[in-house]
């Protein structure tokens, strides 16, 4: 149940459904679809990737002069946590020698690990947190794959480039689209349960910008179905693949002749670099959600920092589309205890509706996700001021979901979104009676490091898989590819990369791709105490961080986490 200040706004949505739902009814738009000026107006006024201050040209390696999302290119320009003369002794002496190192224990990294232990390969999975503690366990809605007889991988694929803008890279999106039934068969081969009708076929939704119904799903709960899969499968095999969990990676280790040979480690619970010799290595850290660019809430799980970036690219690879970066259009903005919680876009694809404070349609609710993400904030803009206000300071409209059972029939919503009704039933709301308030959540990275449909690099022995990679999404990405995409590269990256871990020959070890980091900073006059890779977000009050800095008089670890917490107005101002 919603406060008496919101109850009012929610009779509006109840006094319009039934006009609405009789458009629905005859299987008509709810609303016009918006035509390509139109989708472009929109994107260039009120998307937060073209707001002032969003991007600025990064100043030092592979992109050098590329504009890149601001908080991203501030990562790229940080320093390093660690020393290299000081780890000498580690390299010539690793903690851990293994085949194939993985960094990132989510769907792409577990699925990496799978398909090497099958083929005989030792893999090392290194993760910051758990292992399945990863922005794979946080997706609901679905994932895209064309298996019913109205569908094609062509047109997946075309679906695909046109939410892309067109910008993707076609060699990866065609190798996504046409892997993506073989996809589907591995995952139930290995226990997933899909959801089917009851002629045993696969069920099929839509979802926005896609032609076809053709978003494959396990109720709401995806993510954390699949997770739970391939966690299974990887312990499943003690003897090839290993675990360290609450073990990040800060740092790619380069061998004498520019080949990628592991990675530095740092140990959450020691505060000590564990220096890992591998022949080959897969980054698989996922996507940045918790930078939280341009102030938005997140979807993403807590460990999600954009670390992989930042070690590939002080190896020198190049980045792609680090200027582009997807907010989910349905991130909850009421209660305030889940502002910025996933609210699936498949609700939209069964028939819910968004609408403003009069009740309202103002979109097509099935707009690619920038374009919808951007007609929302126009709605709640000062140009429209048609917004709901919550007390708290946040803003958002109407996502009709009760209107759904009215559509498929009573107990549908129970049926398919089993989470989302517990999710905000802990707060009292029963979404099969009433709507939620929802606003667009930063929800995904674009771009990533630049990959081949082999997951390779420009570094020998460096590969990528999942939201780390760039180049498959172009500049905006469909609902359930995502999904997809992790489990097509992971596959492939992990075949790929055993392939070469078969034959590699590693040097000397070397680290000096930081020292050469720290030099082009200081011959560009960047003046930072920031510290990357963050590891993990900080939520700490500005005046706790202050007390904190003053405990280690005022001078904070070189290997803390904590230097990375204070801006430069911070220490100036401390006491």
């Amino acid at each position: 149940m919603y406060p008496d200040y919101l109850a009012g706004y929610v009779k509006q949505v109840e006094r319009t459904r039934p006009k609405r739902l009789e458009l629905a009814l005859t299987g008509e738009p709810v609303f016009p679809p918006m035509t390509a000026a139109e989708r472009e107006d929109v994107l260039t006024k009120y998307h937060p990737d073209y707001s002032k201050g969003a991007k600025r040209p990064v100043r030092v390696g592979p992109n050098k002069g590329e504009e890149m999302t601001t908080e991203v290119a501030v990562l790229m320009e940080a320093h390093s946590m660690i020393r290299p003369k000081l780890l000498e002794l580690g390299l010539r002496e690793p903690d851990y020698e293994t085949d194939l190192l993985i960094i990132g224990g989510g769907g792409a990294g577990c699925w990496a690990a799978i398909t090497a232990a099958r083929q005989g390969v030792k893999s090392l999975i290194a993760t910051k947190l758990r292992i399945g503690d990863a922005n794979t366990m946080m997706s609901e809605g679905g994932m895209q794959a064309a298996v019913s007889r109205t569908d094609s991988p062509t047109r997946h694929y075309l679906d695909a480039m046109g939410g892309g803008h067109f910008e993707n890279d076609p060699a990866l999106v065609r190798v996504l689209t046409e892997d993506a039934p073989e996809v589907v068969r591995e995952l139930e081969n290995l226990g997933v349960i899909w959801d089917k009708e009851p002629d045993g076929s696969m069920q099929v939704l839509h979802g926005g910008g896609t032609s076809r119904k053709r978003m494959v799903s396990c109720r709401d709960y995806i993510g954390a179905v699949i997770m739970r899969t391939l966690m299974d499968e990887v312990r499943n095999h003690p003897d090839l693949i290993s675990i360290r969990e609450f073990e990040p990676a800060v740092e790619l280790i380069l061998d004498e002749n520019g080949h990628c040979a592991g990675a530095v480690l740092y140990s959450l619970d020691t505060e000590q670099f564990l220096i890992v010799r591998a022949k080959a290595t897969i980054i698989a850290t996922g996507g940045f959600g918790r930078l939280h660019i341009r102030g938005f809430a997140t979807t993403n799980h807590y460990g999600a920092t954009g670390d992989g970036l930042v070690m590939a690219y002080r190896a020198g690879a190049k980045l792609k589309f680090m200027d582009s970066v997807q907010y989910h259009p349905t991130g909850a903005v009421f209660p305030e205890q889940i502002a910025g919680f996933l609210i699936t876009e498949k609700i939209r694809g069964a028939g819910g509706q968004p609408l403003n404070r009069f009740g309202e349609l103002f979109v097509f609710p099935r707009e690619p996700r920038d374009v919808e993400s951007a007609a929302i904030i126009r709605e709640c803009s000062h140009d429209r001021n048609n917004g709901i206000d919550t007390y708290v300071g946040r803003t958002g409209v109407w996502l009709d979901s009760p209107i759904i059972d009215m559509i498929h029939g009573e107990g549908y919503i129970r049926r398919q979104f089993p989470g989302m009704c517990r999710q905000f039933s802990r707060f009292g709301i029963d979404i099969t009676k009433e709507p939620m308030l929802i606003y667009p959540s930063l929800h995904y990275q674009n771009g990533g490091i630049a990959i081949n449909e082999r997951c390779e690099t420009s570094i020998p022995g460096l590969y990528v898989a999942g939201e780390a990679s760039g180049g498959v999404h172009g500049r905006n990405r469909l609902m359930g590819n995502s999904v997809l995409d992790y489990n097509v590269f992971g596959r492939r990256a992990g075949h790929y990369a055993t392939e070469y871990a078969r034959t590699a020959k590693l040097g000397r070890l070397s680290l000096e791709h930081i020292a050469e980091h720290a030099r082009a900073l200081k011959r560009e006059g960047i003046d930072t105490d920031m510290i990357s890779p963050l590891i993990l977000p900080s939520y700490t009050p500005e005046d706790v961080k202050i007390q904190q800095l003053a405990r280690l008089g005022n001078i904070p670890a070189m290997h803390s986490m904590l230097r990375s917490r204070f801006t430069p107005e911070e220490r100036r101002t401390r006491p």
